[in-house]
């Protein structure tokens, strides 16, 4: 397993992709990015010297041909809600289990017998189509017969994350934010921390057949993550806490608006706190990210940010 690498990334264009691309080109691995939409994703958004591959990832001969030459096939692709209106669960089931069975074939008729699975803490577990789907396919994954390694992280944080970023852009306008399941806990993870620990099993031998938990130092409940965003931007902002039943109203009615900055199918996957149990990055070997450590970078403000963050961690 140790030396470089020609490796295949499904799903290598998304915020995980860019930063776990960077990292394997750096270790002096060849890195082919298949993408069905390689027009919206021109090479200027990668590290150079990783190639781009036009395919429709849902056609498994396609993808097959895609990934040939290649010994090791990686699966980063996820969604967060499904682009339509409503609450359905047919978006899930293709990009999750679909894509997921469509690259075990591929890589079956490619002749690659290693695979590195991205998945989600919590999945198998609760109602939500998110993390029953993200379940499905690490059951098609661990039964594929493939040197497989899976990986389960928290909520992912860093440059450009739909965690931080997203949550301060809805700041600078709203001087009050209605939030439901507010005291849901997550365990966040910094984006370098989960490519290095790609980058560390790729290349150990003991990691095949294993699942690993990633998850960060801290463990903030939603609100404290807000709150935490607001103070590192300078901003005096009020949280809202919801009941669950006013929750569950603002999800339902946000399934129908358009990109879906939340939704019914995130309610339910907050019913869960994401918080981990079994210390992946310290099993691999990697110290984590803390979030006072990054956190102003990932925002972009001043020299009292820290100052500032400090005394606002102090009140969250």
């Amino acid at each position: 397993m140790n030396g470089p690498h020609h490796l295949a990334i499904v799903g290598g264009t998304g915020f995980v992709g860019r930063a776990l691309v960077a990292r394997l080109l750096a270790d002096g691995h060849a890195v082919r990015v298949v993408s069905r939409n390689r027009h919206r994703h021109a090479e200027r958004w990668l590290t150079p010297g990783a190639r781009i591959v036009d395919c429709d990832e849902y056609d498994a001969a396609a993808l097959a041909r895609a990934i040939a030459g290649c010994d090791v096939a990686i699966n980063l692709v996820g969604i967060l809600n499904d682009p339509r209106p409503g609450d359905r669960a047919g978006a899930f089931q293709q990009a999750h289990v679909q894509l997921t069975c469509n690259l075990i074939a591929a890589c079956a008729s490619a002749g690659i017998h290693r695979l590195l699975q991205m998945s989600a803490l919590n999945a198998g577990r609760g109602r939500s189509h998110y993390l029953r789907t993200r379940g499905i396919a690490e059951d098609a994954v661990k039964a594929s017969g493939l040197a497989w390694t899976i990986f389960q992280p928290s909520v992912i944080f860093g440059p450009g994350d739909g965690l931080f970023t997203r949550f301060a852009g809805l700041l600078r306008w709203a001087p009050l934010l209605p939030l439901a399941r507010a005291g849901a806990k997550f365990a966040p993870v910094h984006v370098g921390d989960v490519a290095s620990a790609f980058a560390r099993a790729l290349g150990d031998r003991a990691s095949i057949g294993q699942s690993y938990e990633l998850y960060g130092p801290e463990v903030l409940t939603l609100a404290q993550i807000v709150r935490l965003t607001a103070g590192a931007m300078g901003r005096r902002r009020w949280v809202m806490p919801l009941p669950d039943a006013l929750g569950r109203v603002q999800a339902l009615a946000m399934d129908f608006v358009p990109g879906k900055p939340f939704s019914s199918d995130n309610y339910r996957s907050l019913l869960i706190d994401t918080v981990g149990g079994i210390d992946g990055l310290h099993r691999l070997g990697i110290t984590p990210t803390r979030i006072d450590a990054v956190l102003p970078d990932i925002l972009g403000h001043h020299d009292d940010r820290p100052a500032r963050l400090d005394r606002y961690r102090a009140r969250c």
